[in-house]
């Protein structure tokens, strides 16, 4: 978690605000923390993982299983800071998890939030393009079923908008047609993605 000497050291952070899955109220929160300084100026892994300390654990590209099932971002690590603010966040170059936050979520959930954090890694700070993203990895990867899309709806449709962030019921439908859009077009279309660059989806990795 960045105290306030490191976020003014670093600048310009939003929020997203996130709910519980299981009990939250209307008014419980969390914050996501999506950096949208210059890359130069934001800090590296290193220098997040010493501001958070010992209870921070580093964890290499290729090394992260999420319940089993192995996930990755490009060549991107995660930080597992069951201190953070909010289940997850993003850094440029790498992204954190709240092990304590994401414990009693779902699978596919956890796998959801996970994919968000690392679409802000290609296509910035866009939330509505973060959760497109996912649901795309999600479908193209096979751990996205119908099922799970309603989890995803469930646990997102909680959240009030701002001037930024949609409400949490209009970012649910605009994630559930994506994903009846992927499935009734099948694997092909799926797979394709957007063929106007890093600002629509992201790359396929």
């Amino acid at each position: 978690m960045l105290n306030g000497r490191v976020v003014s050291q670093f600048a310009a952070v939003f929020v997203l605000v996130l709910a519980s899955l299981a009990g939250a109220s209307g008014s419980a929160h969390a914050q996501e923390f999506v950096y949208r300084g210059s890359t130069a100026d934001g800090p590296t892994v290193n220098q997040y993982i010493k501001e958070v300390g010992p209870t921070a654990t580093f964890v290499a590209q290729g090394q992260l299983k999420i319940d089993g099932i192995p996930m990755n971002c490009g060549t991107r690590p995660t930080v597992m800071n069951p201190g953070f603010d909010s289940w997850g966040g993003a850094f440029p170059g790498f992204l954190i998890l709240n092990t304590k936050k994401i414990k009693g979520l779902s699978t596919q959930v956890k796998l959801y939030i996970y994919s968000h954090e690392c679409g802000h890694q290609f296509i910035g700070a866009s939330e509505t393009k973060a959760d497109l993203f996912a649901i795309r990895r999600g479908v193209k990867w096979g751990w996205l079923n119908a099922q799970g899309m309603e989890e995803i709806c469930v646990f997102i449709s909680q959240l009030k908008g701002d001037a930024v962030h949609p409400p949490g019921p209009k970012r649910c439908e605009t994630m559930r047609a994506y994903y009846r859009q992927l499935i009734n077009g099948g694997t092909q279309q799926a797979s394709s993605g957007s063929s106007s660059g890093a600002l629509t989806l992201g790359p396929s990795n």
